[in-house]
């Protein structure tokens, strides 16, 4: 029997139409969802990007200004006995956008001038009604400070923290040093000439060390201040300088300035007159050309004898000394006596060919060699160097160098006459001594040791003496250049000096621009009044510090020189 074969039954229309309606719902619930959820992410990332714009520009406090962003982080200097001289803090900065403030303006420039003195009220809501959109009101402030403007709530002031170059020391060597810019980067000294050094991540980390000691430099700013103001000079420049390594132990120029404000600078503060500045330094120069003719074989020694008339003619001039011989006299009495005269008969014997090839063997043609930017090209006759000029030049007339360039001298001829560049770092495993280079003979150096001292214990330098350090120098009084023509009242005065002399250590120069006449020096400007007791001064602070031992019965050997001198002058303190 056959089975019945199942019936096929067809949906309802209805039912159908509810299936696809349901469908299309789900599809059109599907895509408004996806299109949430990219509305969604959008917003969000949106705000992600405005948070991180926030982070690295926005106008939050701790954040640096666009003009600090960017500065690169620097090492520190030290001086020679690891002493900071400077180094980058972190400093809060307060400043003002004068579109942003929301509260009274005028009572939030009364409560400024209150927390800030700097300015006025007046001056304070001028500067909040400003079109600008920034200002700097303090920077460095003060922890106690910025906590009281913080207190003020005024979303328009903003505080932030931002490297800052600090100088512990303020002005102490502060030509040396030198300052950063508002860039971070070096404007002048030791900050200029070092500037990749100490930003270089390789070498930031590690301390610029430096030649300087603090000691001995606060010791010359302090006795060479003084001496500035007693005498009412309008400028000051010493150095202190190791006769065996160059090493520069203290090196300063006055007026000063402050390295942590040094906008305020004045350009006479901010100009380097040790290294910079260029002058004629005049009877400091005759000890060298004595020794170049010591060594060319022109001069014998310490005996021989020169004619030395009231005044001497020469090529069409007259060369005079201060107080005459006007007698035979022999080259211990010229040193001792600074006498022109005598030393221009030895230049003109040594002749201009040779004094130009040992000059410019001392450096002396050349701006110095010494690491800072800022250095003064000497000046010299040029073209017109004749027989003339070489006898000026010979005392000490007619050629101008950087005091640094004088104390390089005295270092080259009283090293056993080897000359080492002189150098602000500190000498050792990172900065090894070179090998100098030989100028004059040691014979030489060693018969201008009793020459020099001469001058200190009986010649014009007497003021420069002090007891037990054995100190030989010159003393040099140059008349000043004014309207072109040799001024003959106002004075540049120096004295280039080196102790102890029996055993030359350490070499010193100071020099003052146009001192004054006091009370104590009788009317006289020279130098054996003015800055040979600076140099006294200076080398009883100072020796101490460098291991000097003070001894009376030691002495450079004066049997060379004394025989030959004849009836010291009583007055010879007078000149120069």
């Amino acid at each position: 029997m056959n089975a019945p074969s199942p019936a096929l039954v067809a949906p309802r229309p209805e039912r159908l139409r509810l299936v696809g309606q349901r469908r299309q719902l789900l599809a059109i619930m599907h895509q408004r969802l996806m299109f949430g959820m990219l509305v969604f992410a959008g917003v969000v990332a949106i705000i992600a990007l405005r948070i991180l714009y926030l982070a690295a520009f926005g106008d939050h406090a701790g954040a640096k200004e666009e003009a600090t962003a960017f500065i690169p982080d620097r090492g520190d200097v030290v001086d020679r006995d690891g002493e900071p001289l400077a180094r980058t803090i972190d400093a809060w900065t307060i400043s003002v956008h004068p579109q942003k403030v929301i509260g009274d303006k005028l009572a939030l420039a009364q409560r400024l001038a209150r927390l800030m003195p700097e300015h006025t009220p007046e001056q304070y809501f001028s500067l909040l009604r400003s079109a600008k959109p920034f200002f700097y009101l303090r920077r460095r402030a003060s922890p106690d400070l910025v906590e009281a403007v913080n207190a003020i709530g005024e979303p328009g002031l903003a505080l932030e923290r931002e490297p800052d170059r600090l100088y512990p020391q303020t002005s102490l060597g502060a030509h040396v040093i030198g300052f950063t810019g508002i860039d971070g980067h070096g404007g002048a000294g030791i900050e200029r000439a070092f500037d990749g050094y100490l930003i270089d991540p390789r070498t930031r980390g590690k301390p610029l060390v430096l030649s300087v000691s603090s000691r001995v430099q606060q010791a010359l700013e302090a006795e060479l201040g003084e001496a500035m103001q007693h005498f009412s000079a309008i400028g000051a420049a010493g150095v202190v300088m190791d006769v065996h390594t160059g090493e520069v132990l203290a090196m300063t120029s006055m007026p000063t300035f402050n390295p942590n404000a040094p906008g305020k600078g004045t350009p006479d503060q901010m100009f380097n007159r040790a290294t910079l500045g260029v002058f004629e330094l005049g009877s400091t120069f005759k000890p060298f050309t004595l020794a170049m003719a010591m060594d060319s074989g022109t001069v014998s020694g310490p005996s021989q004898i020169f004619n030395c008339p009231q005044a001497l003619p020469a090529y069409g001039h007259l060369v005079h000394d201060t107080h005459p011989f006007g007698r035979q006299c022999s080259v211990a009495e010229i040193m001792m006596e600074s006498s022109n005269i005598g030393m221009a008969q030895i230049a003109d014997q040594l002749g201009t060919q040779r004094q130009k090839a040992w000059l410019k063997r001392m450096g002396f043609l050349d701006k110095p060699q010494i690491e800072l930017k800022e250095r003064g090209r000497p000046l010299t006759p040029g073209v017109r160097w004749g027989p003339f000029e070489t006898m000026t030049i010979g005392f000490g007339q007619g050629i101008a160098v950087a005091p640094l360039q004088l104390a390089m001298g005295y270092a080259t001829l009283f090293d056993g006459g080897i000359y080492h560049p002189p150098t602000i770092l500190k000498i050792g495993p990172d900065h090894p001594l070179l090998a100098g280079k030989r100028v004059f003979s040691a014979d030489t150096s060693y018969r201008m040791r009793s020459l020099l001292r001469l001058v200190v214990m009986r010649g014009t330098g007497k003021q420069a003496d002090a007891p037990g350090y054995r100190i030989g120098g010159k003393t040099g009084t140059a008349q000043k250049i004014i309207n072109g023509h040799y001024s003959q009242t106002i004075n540049l005065t120096s004295f280039a000096g080196v102790f102890p002399m029996d055993d030359p250590r350490y070499v010193i120069v100071v020099m003052l621009d146009e001192p004054k006449a006091t009370k104590e020096t009788y009317g006289f400007t020279t130098a054996g009044w003015n800055v040979a007791p600076v140099v006294s001064r200076t080398v009883s602070r100072i020796a101490p510090m460098l291991g000097v031992v003070p001894d009376l019965n030691r002495e450079p050997n004066m049997g060379e020189v004394l025989p030959y001198v004849q009836d010291p002058k009583k007055q010879n303190s007078k000149k120069d």
